[in-house]
């Protein structure tokens, strides 16, 4: 089915009569982006803060008449709202297999020397390697993001074997799943959100890791126990303010793994666990950091 989509450039004040307006004409969706490359790394909690310059797209059938509809509704938000509609312009959206689209994207990575990230429709490029077989779905994980890969090549080149892992923020599970088939005991896995929990139980299932090897929890149900390792892939705010929590899992001697952090707050995260942590490394990659360090004895 062909579509149309109109862009339309707009401010944050303005977005949501326009998208209301833009859903009253027929729009099937609307969506924002940044219109200026002001990336937004992490909102205060309870906030969902916008860009100085937001770019809307709306979505409309391509049988629509979609120019007079344009048309009209410029009228109505200079009559009704007394300002001028802003500049916008309209794109014939080629028909395509989105889905197949959309899978064409992902493609096996490999992350250091053993371990690979595999699509569930794709065969892994070595057979002989460590395969974690991940989908992009529910749950933030799967490898793409520099966050992610930092640890995930740590994980590679770490001795896991007999070591028991704890997932902070476990998201899709991949963190502590990777641990689990490079070697690791026991994994447990804590997250906020009900459906990293559930996305984490089935990527467990998927990649034949012992479920009573394997639990996930939200944090009011989980156990209190201490591990030898500790993964929190997070964002800089939520890594300071947790970090008691955080290192109540760990054992002493234990190792840390941190990571969700530009490099401009690097510092500010290693000084908040220098404390009770000793051997602090800091590992940057495309802006982002891993910060690993040990439990203080």
């Amino acid at each position: 089915m062909p579509w149309i989509q109109a862009i339309i450039d707009t401010n944050p004040a303005q977005t949501d009569v326009l998208e209301d307006l833009l859903i009253a004409i027929g729009a099937q969706a609307v969506t924002m982006r940044d219109g200026a490359n002001q990336p937004i790394y992490e909102p205060k909690l309870g906030t969902t803060p916008l860009w100085d310059n937001v770019v809307l797209i709306a979505l409309f059938d391509a049988e629509d008449p979609v120019d007079s509809q344009m048309e009209r509704l410029a009228e109505i938000y200079k009559e009704e709202l007394e300002l001028d509609f802003p500049s916008y312009k309209l794109e014939l959206v080629e028909d395509k297999d989105w889905v197949r689209e959309w899978m064409d994207k992902f493609k096996p990575m490999p992350f250091g020397e053993r371990l690979w990230i595999c699509p569930s429709w794709l065969e892994p490029e070595d057979a002989n390697a460590v395969n974690l077989n991940l989908d992009p779905g529910l749950a933030f994980g799967t490898g793409t993001h520099p966050t992610t890969a930092l640890c995930l090549k740590w994980l590679d080149q770490a001795q896991l074997e007999g070591k028991t892992v704890m997932d902070f923020g476990c998201g899709s599970g991949i963190l502590g799943i990777a641990a689990m088939l490079l070697g690791a005991e026991r994994l447990y896995g804590i997250d906020i959100d009900p459906q990293a929990i559930l996305a984490s139980d089935e990527n467990t299932s998927r990649n034949k890791v012992d479920a009573s090897l394997a639990s996930f929890y939200l944090p009011e149900d989980a156990p209190e126990v201490q591990t030898d390792l500790v993964l929190a892939n997070i964002l800089s705010g939520p890594l300071v303010e947790l970090k008691d929590s955080i290192l109540s899992y760990l054992k002493p001697g234990g190792e840390l793994v941190l990571s969700g952090i530009l490099a401009s707050q690097a510092q500010t995260v290693a000084d908040a666990y220098s404390a009770d942590c000793d051997h602090i490394v800091v590992t940057e990659e495309d802006g982002w950091v891993r910060i690993c360090a040990q439990k203080r004895i």
